[in-house]
């Protein structure tokens, strides 16, 4: 029997995803009279409209389905409730980068990563170099721009 993966996430990443399966199930009626309105105006074989509706359907619900199964499987962990001396899923670390300019990013699940706001998946190359490292150790990751070494020089659970 096969077991299911547990998806870590934070609460806020939790309540997005229920934003936004909430916001899908809205929709899902008005594909629907959309489709019926296509439908009404004859030969669908070429009604751009129905078709259009129709795929737009296809996504909704492959989407709904996606959601819902992330949000089966989420685990969701507050990082304030951590501690410790090593990177963990949630952990706030602040890393020296090459040229010793600070930067700073926080471990997160997969739908809630954006690099931009200084927040990483623990699935990419950063994050999976980053876990289990305590402050003062050395981090190489190879990324597509080539290899990056960083300091580990704070860890914080915020």
């Amino acid at each position: 029997m096969a077991t299911v993966e547990k998806m870590p996430m934070l609460q806020e990443g939790y309540e997005k995803l229920t934003a936004d399966l909430k916001r899908l199930k809205i929709e899902r009626p008005q594909i629907v009279d959309a489709i019926e309105e296509a439908r009404a105006h004859g030969d669908l074989s070429e009604n751009a409209e129905y078709h259009a509706a129709k795929e737009r359907q296809g996504q909704v619900e492959a989407t709904i389905a996606d959601i819902e199964d992330k949000l089966s499987r989420a685990q969701i962990i507050d990082p304030r409730d951590l501690s410790g001396d090593k990177i963990v899923f949630g952990a706030t670390v602040t890393l020296m980068d090459e040229d010793d300019k600070p930067v700073r990013y926080q471990i997160v699940g997969q739908t809630e990563a954006d690099a931009k706001s200084g927040r990483i998946s623990y699935n990419s190359p950063l994050g999976r170099a980053l876990i289990g490292r305590s402050v003062d150790d050395e981090v190489e990751v190879s990324v597509p721009a080539g290899d990056r070494y960083y300091l580990v020089s704070k860890i914080e659970f915020i």
